[in-house]
């Protein structure tokens, strides 16, 4: 019997990956690998080395399938490669163990239902974004000046009658968001 290697990701800076870390101890996992990354496309260090580390015999624990994997592709691969080494693969959240033929097919099912719920987020929010906009909601932060405060600003700038520091000061804005309401590239008074 190999060695039980936990990994676990936490995705937001607030977000703290103590729940992760209980549930893989109580699994049996003596080494654990974390990642504190962000999006679907940043880097995971340590999910490259939890991977390098892995001996046939040994099984991969993770908590969520989420947490380790970023698509049906993802996971898919993840797990044809791990067969393919002589790795197993447990998810605790979803009761799977790839070590066993129900295993193997729960998991093919709930990739396939993980990946179904994230297309089903990124669309609802896509369709959240687009009738924000219809109705004139833009996200971001909200603007430093308004268009009045961009005029008087302008015709400050303009009439050079004063510095650049000093409509800054009369606003609470720095340089560069001055430059940016006049519509300036350049940062040259």
């Amino acid at each position: 019997m190999g060695e039980l290697v936990g990994y676990e990701r936490v995705s937001t800076r607030g977000q703290c990956e103590d729940s992760q870390t209980d549930a893989l101890k109580a699994a049996g996992c003596g080494k654990i690998f974390t990642d504190k990354v962000t999006g679907k496309l940043a880097s995971r260090p340590q999910w490259d080395a939890c991977l390098g580390y892995l001996r046939p015999g040994d099984t991969l624990v993770i908590t969520r399938m989420s947490r380790a994997m970023r698509s049906l592709k993802d996971m898919l691969n993840v797990h044809a490669d791990l067969k393919e080494r002589g790795i197993g693969l447990r998810v605790l959240k979803q009761d799977i163990d790839t070590t066993t033929s129900a295993g193997r097919l729960v998991f093919h099912i709930m990739a396939a239902i993980d990946e179904f719920q994230r297309e089903l987020i990124v669309e609802g929010t896509y369709e959240g974004l687009v009738a924000a906009r219809a109705r004139g909601r833009t996200g971001g932060r909200k603007r430093k000046l308004s268009d009045d405060q961009i005029a008087v600003a302008r015709s400050l700038y303009d009439a050079k009658s004063h510095t650049v520091q000093q409509i800054c000061d009369m606003f609470s804005i720095t340089a560069p968001t001055l430059y940016r309401a006049l519509g300036r590239k350049d940062t040259a008074a």
